[in-house]
């Protein structure tokens, strides 16, 4: 065609939703803390959750973990096929590869049914089905922190959020999410506003602490009579 008809088109931006919410440390300590690890099932959860917050892996990646994913001696998880079809590496604490080590030791050996090389099992002794990681994750959540609302998700952007208001490099977070582009993480970087929050007390007028004078009259309206 000597011209193109589509040359005068204007394309739709892709959209690009901010994480809703995402979870404070002391949150997040609250809801790792929900589970009973005095049952066994209630040990294997805690060690579920505990993957989950540092490592920022996907619900679907944590299903698929094998026994053999896990490098005690290097601190990293393998995660194999993740988004993408890419198989990566990425770190975990030393506290996680303890819970790890306990459901590892102590409640998946009565788990097992059949032989199975998947780490995490279901109480049927089979694969964890997604919906129930879910839900449990939710329900968790609900407990240690009621007013947040999240799943297995809110875990991957409370860490990648946490990881760069404590100074990151966006690379790394990047690296660790599993993100083909950059352009994703920094998604990010506009929910994390530590910089910002710091920034604004010191450059905007209305940024300040109430004055005394401030204070006084808020506390003499305390006073008011309803409007009708």
């Amino acid at each position: 065609m000597p011209v193109d008809p589509a040359v005068g088109l204007v394309l739709p931006k892709a959209e690009h939703r901010l994480p809703e919410v995402t979870l404070s440390a002391e949150e997040t300590e609250a809801v790792l803390a929900g589970p009973d690890v005095t049952t066994a099932l209630g040990l294997r959860d805690r060690a579920i959750l505990e993957i989950l917050y540092p490592t920022a892996i996907r619900r679907a990646e944590l299903i698929g973990l094998k026994i053999w994913d896990i490098d005690h001696a290097r601190g990293t998880v393998f995660v194999r096929q993740g988004k993408g079809a890419k198989n990566h590496h990425v770190p975990i604490g030393s506290r996680a590869l303890l819970w790890v080590a306990r459901y590892s030791d102590l409640v998946r050996p009565k788990l097992v049914v059949n032989e199975t090389d998947v780490l995490f099992l279901s109480a049927s002794g089979g694969p964890l089905c997604a919906d129930w990681l879910s839900r449990t994750a939710k329900a968790y959540i609900a407990a240690g922190a009621p007013e947040k609302r999240g799943s297995c998700h809110l875990f991957r952007h409370t860490a990648a959020t946490l990881m760069l208001e404590g100074g990151a490099d966006i690379r790394y977070v990047s690296e660790m999410l599993g993100h083909a582009k950059l352009e994703t993480t920094a998604l990010y970087t506009r929910v994390s506003i530590a910089k910002l929050r710091a920034v604004h007390p010191a450059t905007h007028p209305a940024g300040n602490d109430a004055s005394g004078a401030e204070v006084s009259l808020l506390r003499s309206t305390s006073g008011l009579p309803k409007s009708s």
